[in-house]
């Protein structure tokens, strides 16, 4: 093994971090982080629970869930809706004078990771 490879393997987070399905994604989370999910109909400042966990890794072992990892959850406070960077999409057919542009600016939900649960214990 190289002193790269080494260096790389000692400096894997140790920290506790799920996977998590939600909107259709699954989003890679950990306590104390906020992230941008796709729109969440929930007031702000309200708290959700996801129930969707694929994997829970404590920083010391994983577990997988087939599908799911039974009794975790991860708890999130949502912070604010946001819009997302408007995207251009432009279709033209060379000449034959057929030009399309179209925006589209993503519906946003900015979340915090407040807790991850396993079996209603709090890995940090």
């Amino acid at each position: 093994m190289s002193t790269d490879a080494q260096a790389a393997s000692s400096a894997a987070p140790s920290a506790p971090y799920a996977i998590v399905e939600t909107s259709g994604t699954q989003v890679w989370v950990q306590p104390n982080r906020y992230y941008d999910l796709d729109r969440i109909q929930a007031d702000v400042d309200s708290s959700i629970t996801l129930e969707n966990v694929l994997l829970v890794n404590d920083g010391k072992a994983a577990s997988v869930g087939q599908p799911y990892v039974k009794g975790a959850t991860v708890e999130l406070q949502v912070m604010a809706h946001r819009r997302g960077p408007k995207v251009i999409v432009y279709k033209m057919r060379p000449k034959k004078k057929t030009r399309r542009k179209n925006g589209h600016r993503q519906e946003l939900t900015r979340v915090m990771v407040k807790s991850i649960k396993v079996g209603g214990k709090a890995l940090a």
